[in-house]
């Protein structure tokens, strides 16, 4: 027996159109890429996404033509997740600190007909442009005063084009499982390979996004994401904003500590999302100059596993709530998030934050189970390791016209394999342990790079440190630890292993230290350990 309820399908247009309607008024704030802020509301931005759904189709773009962007964090930016995905077409963001090839690669594999280009990144694309040949128009996401003079085929001013449409257009309906959106991942190992998102699998990451018990966004929020919304949908956030009614706060550009933390402040923004590597720059600002964040209560960091005394210094010296993320590009993205329990409240500073410093709790939607090393399904007891495999209504199922890649990334049961070793905990919360590529195999114990990494953080002379394993004639492979320094610090080899001898076992501390002005970061800011590798193969450690 059916229940009786209605066949309403769920469609990217619903959010924009909820937002413009009932929340007409909110605000939508960008740092643009000419330079002044600008200003509208959700009902503008509603009219404008028509506009462009009107000019898209003007331009023969149709069900599942595939529509690159490649743009900073603005509104127009915005206004291109509706307008192209609202008419049934697909919207593929462009990573633009990706390599050329990878790019060449993306574009041709998607077969994208237009590319949305911002005045930054017009220059990347008139490079690239001779290798795309499936694009036929570049759209510059400007006005007539900006437009530069350009050798992109058939470029298009963004401003004229829209202005040349009427903002009267009415969102077709169609299956809620058609395709809104095509991300890829960074392809450090080989091709990147692509995650085809649906209608249906984005509007229900942006409700479950919203629960308390996840992000917990609300109409009373002004949300600053500094995850760009080149970068897996930027997390979903201008989807998720829009279910909410929250008013945003877009960036641009401008992403170094004190840019962000000063429109932070500006624009009264409450919750702030982005990578470590962000907010580790907003904390050396605020550091630097002293100053506090009055009005942010919550920020999010995800990306890479966030160090415990980041968190700390976050709650307990401003008063800021630290949650932890985590995800993939191939969940949509967002998995589990660090909220601590009721029952937690009682406990210590100190242990909370430990609590926070986990990947978190499985949020509804997204079902999760560890895989040990001998193929059985470990127990949630804190301790025993395996991969992490996961399943949920917006996990892919397959990768864009790749089997290869798909045949490798799922199990016999169609449970994803994320490639993240894990404990979960009684209370069920997922902590990684490593990557199954970086955990280092030391004379047959396993040594998180995480955990040292973390456990270095702490340390008040070093800004930035990762881990990697090194071959060792007698215990297979051993821990060398890379270290930035502070400004104006000089920390010893010998400091940072004195630093951690009480906070790790002695079989876990670092054969070697080396120190270097900065540490290689992906297109998605996550620190380059295949780089770090090849920079350092090289390496004797001491003990070899």
């Amino acid at each position: 027996m059916r229940g009786l309820m209605m066949d309403r399908p769920l469609l990217i247009s619903g959010l924009i159109e909820y937002a413009g309607e009932y929340h007409g008024d909110t605000e939508l704030v960008s740092r643009t890429v000419e330079g002044p802020i600008h200003r509208y509301t959700y009902a503008e931005a509603n009219r404008r996404s028509k506009q462009l759904a009107n000019a898209m189709t003007r331009l023969g773009i149709g069900m599942s033509d595939r529509v690159a962007t490649l743009a900073w964090n603005t509104y127009r930016h915005f206004e291109l997740y509706f307008g192209i995905s609202g008419i049934g077409a697909v919207m593929h963001t462009l990573n633009p600190r990706l390599f050329p090839d990878q790019l060449r690669y993306m574009v041709n594999h998607a077969e994208d007909r237009i590319v949305c280009v911002d005045l930054t990144f017009v220059p990347l694309a008139e490079k690239m442009a001779a290798l795309w040949p499936t694009v036929k128009h570049y759209i510059v996401l400007t006005d007539r005063e900006h437009m530069p003079q350009t050798s992109l085929p058939n470029a298009l001013c963004y401003e004229e084009l829209l202005a040349a449409e009427k903002p009267e257009f009415t969102w077709p309906s169609f299956d809620e499982n058609t395709a809104s959106s095509l991300c890829y991942t960074s392809g450090t190992t080989g091709n990147p390979k692509g995650s085809l998102y649906s209608h249906r699998s984005t509007v229900l990451h942006s409700m479950a996004a919203c629960t308390a018990n996840a992000i917990g966004f609300s109409v009373e929020d002004c949300i600053l994401p500094i995850v760009p919304m080149f970068h897996v949908n930027a997390w979903g956030v201008p989807y998720s904003a829009a279910f909410a009614g929250a008013k945003l706060v877009f960036p641009g550009p401008k992403l170094d500590g004190a840019s962000v933390c000063e429109l932070m402040e500006a624009e009264g923004v409450t919750f702030g999302l982005g990578v470590p590597t962000v907010w580790l720059g907003c904390l050396q600002y605020l550091e630097q100059t002293g100053k506090r964040l009055g009005t942010v209560k919550r920020v999010l960091c995800g990306g890479s596993a966030v160090p415990l005394a980041m968190i700390a210094t976050f709650q307990e010296r401003y008063g800021i709530e630290f949650l932890q993320g985590w995800g993939m590009t191939e969940m949509s993205p967002l998995g589990t998030v660090s909220r601590p329990k009721r029952k937690h409240a009682a406990l210590a500073p100190s242990a909370r934050h430990a609590i926070r410093a986990k990947q978190g709790l499985p949020i509804f939607g997204v079902e999760c189970k560890v895989v040990g090393f001998d193929g059985k399904i470990a127990p949630h007891d804190g301790v025993t390791r395996g991969e992490l495999h996961v399943r949920g209504p917006w996990v892919i199922d397959s990768y864009y016209k790749d089997e290869a890649a798909t045949k490798a990334a799922f199990d016999a049961d169609g449970w994803f394999k994320t490639g993240d070793v894990v404990v979960i905990d009684p209370d069920g919360y997922v902590q990684i342990v490593d990557r199954s590529k970086d955990v280092i195999k030391s004379g047959g114990e396993w040594i998180s790079s995480i955990d040292v990494e973390n456990a270095v953080m702490a340390h008040p002379d070093v800004a930035e440190a990762a881990v990697i394993g090194l071959p060792h004639p007698k215990w297979d492979e051993r821990p060398l630890l890379i270290v930035v320094a502070k400004q104006g610090r000089s920390p010893t080899s010998g400091a940072m292993i004195d630093f951690l001898k009480d906070k790790l076992a002695k079989w876990q501390l670092p054969d070697d230290v080396v120190f270097v002005p900065e540490i290689p970061h992906g297109g998605t800011g996550k620190i380059l350990k295949t780089r770090l590798r090849e920079m350092f193969k090289e390496h004797r450690l001491p003990t070899a």
